[in-house]
C-alpha cells in the first residue's frame, strides 16, 4: 500500500519476490511525474530497479522491502530497505573493480556509483537501507 509521508515523500511495503521491481519502477515514475527531465525519471526508475532486485536477490527472508522516495528541492533520495544488516557491495566512488564483461551480474552497484549524485548505506533498527540521490530541478 502507498502511503503518503508528507506533499514530498512516499513509503511503501513491497514483496521479497522479483515482483517487488516493476512495482518500484511504477512508484517512481508516479513519484516523480511532475519533474521537468526526462533523463532525470528514467535514471531514477533504472537505478531504483537496481537497488530493489539487489535486495530480492542478496538478502534472506521473507520480510517486505521497503522503498522511500524523497523529492526535495535538489532533487530526489530514493532509500530501500531490507532486514539483513550486512552492507551491500561497495558504493564508494574509489571502487574501481570494474565488472567482469561475461557475467550477467554485477553492474548494479556500478551503475548506481556511476550515475547517482550520491549513493551510501546505512544500519537501520530492522536491517539496513541503502540509497542514491540525483539532482534535478521540480516542474511547476
Amino acid at each position: 500500500m502507498l502511503e503518503a509521508s508528507g506533499p514530498s515523500s512516499w513509503r511503501i511495503a513491497l514483496p521479497h519476490t522479483t515482483a517487488a521491481v516493476p512495482l518500484a519502477r511504477a512508484l517512481i515514475r508516479t513519484a516523480l511525474a511532475d519533474l521537468d527531465a526526462s533523463a532525470y525519471r528514467d535514471t531514477a526508475e533504472l537505478l531504483t530497479a537496481e537497488l530493489v532486485a539487489n535486495a530480492v536477490e542478496h538478502t534472506a527472508g521473507k520480510g517486505p522491502i521497503e522503498l522511500v522516495v524523497r523529492l526535495l528541492p535538489s532533487g530526489c533520495r530514493v532509500e530501500v530497505h531490507d532486514r539483513d544488516p550486512e552492507p551491500p557491495g561497495d558504493l564508494s566512488p574509489e571502487h574501481d573493480t570494474p565488472p567482469d564483461p561475461w557475467q550477467e551480474h554485477g553492474r548494479g552497484l556500478l551503475l548506481i556509483r556511476t550515475l547517482s549524485g550520491a549513493c551510501g548505506h546505512r544500519r537501520t533498527g530492522r536491517g539496513k537501507a541503502v540509497w542514491f540521490t540525483l539532482p534535478g530541478s521540480q516542474g511547476p
